[in-house]
């Protein structure tokens, strides 16, 4: 059974009006780089072992453009993450929910993904200023509250 965490765009975040794939992106590649500038002070080739993915989009059949995306796995322990973009819960009325970025741990998703996931949860909703809902349940909070 997949499993899902929540980074929420609440009041105070840096984008609480929403958030394209372009953003998530650029965000994936701003911790690619900053690996990478870890590894050089190290003096080691640290961005493979940091971040073992490719990223993909992937479009639905009956969508003009990309609504995931997918992380692809290039190690043996690392298989496959799923990051996508809500605009607000559809159990909830859209002024009470805030835009959310999903992330999923697909069938068949590895321990090595599960905490790759939440170091990357993490950096987003620190980044973005935002409430993140781990895949246990539990909540940090990164937006500055009052």
């Amino acid at each position: 059974m997949s499993k899902n965490a929540y980074i929420r765009l609440v009041q105070g975040s840096t984008a609480p009006e929403g958030l394209t794939l372009d953003d998530l992106q650029l965000s994936l590649h701003a911790y690619q780089d900053a690996v990478k500038r870890t590894g050089a002070q190290l003096g080691w080739e640290y961005e493979e072992a940091a971040f073992p993915y490719s990223i993909e989009s992937v479009t639905s059949p009956n969508a003009p453009k990309p609504q995931w995306l997918y992380l692809r796995g290039k190690a043996s322990r690392y298989r496959h993450i799923a990051i996508g973009i809500g605009d607000s819960d559809p159990a909830q009325e859209p002024a009470i929910s805030p835009p959310y970025v999903q992330v999923v741990l697909p069938d068949g998703s590895t321990h090595g993904d599960r905490a790759k996931a939440n170091e990357l949860c993490r950096f987003i909703a620190q980044r973005l200023k935002a409430e993140l809902q781990l895949f246990n349940g539990r909540i940090m909070y990164y937006n500055p509250r009052k």
